[in-house]
């Protein structure tokens, strides 16, 4: 069975917001170690001053990457509106009916399941966002997770 479903396109907004939100799930402790120590071990003002200014501009630098992949001309293709065919082998990424770029399930390194959508990670700061309303079917949801749990993407 092949899974075709409908053309959509992830609008920039939402992956500033879903890219910031997965590197602050991972990398939580860099942002919020320091603001503990300084908590425990009270030097002066400026220590909580720069406890305060470094983990503030180590996430306001990451949030300044993620809006610069928005912008650069280079990745303005992960923003184009697309059409998808899943099935068991791989998955098709067709820009219309006579281009499109082929990925295997072995670049996929994780599938996050969402209350809309399925993300499928390809690297830090490239996934696939395939919300539901983009299936024809109930089924073809369904036999997308199947497919994920065969190739061990979800528990």
């Amino acid at each position: 069975m092949i899974i075709k479903t409908k053309k959509y396109q992830l609008e920039k907004k939402l992956y500033i917001k879903i890219s910031m939100l997965n590197f602050l799930k991972k990398q939580w402790y860099i942002v919020f170690a320091p603001i503990v120590l300084a908590g425990l071990l009270y030097f002066s003002w400026w220590w909580m001053f720069a406890v305060i200014l470094i983990p503030g501009l180590y996430i306001l630098f990451w949030f300044i990457q993620f809006y610069g992949v928005t912008m650069m001309p280079d990745s303005q293709m992960m923003f184009d509106k697309y059409m998808f065919e899943i099935d068991s082998r791989q998955i098709l990424v067709k820009l219309n009916t006579k281009q499109g770029m082929q990925i295997t399930w072995d670049k996929i390194t994780g599938v996050e399941i969402r209350n809309d959508a399925y993300m499928l990670m390809l690297s830090k700061a490239q996934f696939f966002y395939l919300p539901f309303k983009i299936f024809n079917t109930e089924t073809e949801i369904k036999f997308l997770e199947s497919i994920m749990k065969r190739k061990e993407l979800i528990k």
